[in-house]
């Protein structure tokens, strides 16, 4: 059969033949124009819909079943953070990244809490949005490193304030001390490659680890498994 000459915009070599879904949320039409045309350039995304605020958010998710969106934190009618818990309920595989401007520690744990895979500043360059699809659709949590103290912070008073509730919470399973180095590296904000760099293993390694931990605490996201960690006194803040 030969090349097909219709296949040119589908994703290239190892990442498959159909491309990363998006969606795009800002109830600003220049930067939700500036992202669509960064990610329109490359081939292995395909930016499926748009939405100006939360409510829309949730109707174009429900419609268009994306892989990832990428989703202001501050909207009219519904914000970021209550249209991320929307948006899980009715694509629950969707990653989320909350694109803001806000620093603010409380945001960023209500983020995560809603289920956010990432979280990073509207000043991140445009041409670095496309990594960041595919990194958050290839299972990676993505945070601004300037930010994971913040986060830090925020999971350590967590743990304070629902010290009264840990006699009703099932204990989490036990995690080999390997998984317990690994969980520290990502809550340290460190990506899969660093992590693996840092233990002097391989990147695949790193994966199965994570994996056996999202499994232990029966949970989805990197960022609740170190919600879960703290809560349990796996790590400790000195």
């Amino acid at each position: 059969m030969g090349d097909d000459p219709g296949t040119t915009g589908r994703a290239p070599g190892g990442q498959g033949p159909d491309p990363i879904r998006a969606l795009i949320v800002d109830d600003h039409a220049l930067f939700r124009r500036g992202l669509e045309m960064v990610l329109d350039t490359d081939d292995g995304i395909e930016v499926v819909g748009e939405a100006s605020d939360g409510a829309e958010a949730v109707e174009r998710a429900g419609q268009s079943l994306p892989d990832v969106v990428l989703m202001d934190i501050r909207m009219p009618k519904s914000s970021g953070i209550e249209a991320c818990r929307a948006v899980k309920e009715v694509a629950p595989s969707t990653k989320i990244v909350m694109l803001t401007i806000s620093d603010e520690e409380e945001d960023l744990f209500e983020a995560i809490r809603a289920g956010a895979s990432g979280y990073l500043l509207k000043d991140i360059p445009l041409d670095e949005v496309a990594d960041v699809v595919r990194a958050v659709h290839g299972g990676q949590s993505l945070i601004n490193p300037s930010m994971a103290a913040k986060l830090l912070t925020e999971f350590a008073a967590l743990a304070q304030r629902d010290e009264e509730e840990r006699t009703q919470q099932v204990p989490a399973p036990r995690l080999t001390e390997r998984e317990i180095e690994v969980l520290k590296l990502v809550a340290r904000g460190m990506n899969n490659r660093d992590i693996a760099k840092e233990l002097f293993i391989s990147e695949n390694t790193v994966k199965n680890h994570v994996r056996n931990i999202l499994e232990k605490l029966q949970i989805h996201s990197r960022m609740e498994a170190v919600m879960i960690a703290v809560r349990e006194n796996l790590i400790e803040f000195s």
